[in-house]
């Protein structure tokens, strides 16, 4: 059995950050203890009670679907994507057959559908008009950044103000004749800031946090005004 190293010799994976724009989990070893660091998100992030998640896309956002197998990240705009079911929590995404993410996930089998902020039009767009298929570099010349989740082996995109870490419910005809996919959700996340008790509160956050919605031709509007009722739901 090796020795363990000093901490002054830990190595840190990062090379694969500097070349692509992504943050590894991160092992390191010292005299004392066996330590994995993860980089992840900010103390604004909380988890979502998973029978709830399906609120997250409720709304009808613009999404951002990002999938990774091995070594290979990739992050996509979608704009059909919609809640299938509670518990357990589903939802569908239409990818087509051109896109890079979609070989990805028929790969790897699983997904992350992320909500992005009024701050990411830029992005958002710039990733639904680049491939990877041609531009290797098409994650950095977006200015995605992506994080890690503990416990999935998942890319996730900082910045956004919900995620939702997805498993492929395998529906072959439905995705081979309608570019369907279903998906269980197996955790979610939202920063607090604008997602908080199981509701969004775009009404208090600043406008930089509305949720886009996009409707053809690169035309994307933001969430409007909240209208409450009298309704007694949690």
């Amino acid at each position: 059995m090796n020795s363990p190293k000093p901490f002054s010799h830990a190595v840190f994976d990062l090379a694969s950050a500097w070349q692509f724009p992504r943050l590894r989990i991160c092992e390191c070893t010292t005299e004392q203890h066996h330590l994995f660091l993860v980089f992840s998100m900010n103390e604004h992030v909380k988890p979502v009670e998973l029978r709830k998640a399906f609120r997250l896309v409720n709304h009808g956002p613009t999404v951002l679907l990002s999938a990774r197998n091995g070594s290979v990240d990739n992050v996509m705009a979608v704009a059909w994507c919609c809640g299938l079911d509670i518990d357990p929590p589903k939802l569908t995404v239409v990818v087509d057959t051109i896109a890079h993410t979609r070989s990805l996930i028929e790969s790897s089998g699983a997904f992350v559908v992320q909500v992005p902020t009024v701050a990411q039009l830029k992005l958002t767009r710039e990733v639904g008009s680049r491939t990877l298929y041609k531009e290797p570099e098409k994650l950095r010349n977006s200015g995605v950044s992506i994080c890690e989740m503990a416990g999935h082996d998942l890319p996730f995109v900082e910045g956004c103000s919900a995620w939702l870490a997805c498993r492929l419910i395998s529906e072959p005809h439905i995705q081979d004749v309608y570019d369907l996919f279903i998906a269980e959700v197996i955790a979610a996340w939202a920063d607090d800031r604008v997602f908080r008790d199981g509701h969004w509160h775009f009404e208090t956050a600043g406008p930089e946090w509305r949720s886009l919605h996009h409707v053809a031709g690169g035309h994307f509007y933001a969430i409007g005004e909240a209208f409450p009722t009298d309704s007694n739901g949690d």
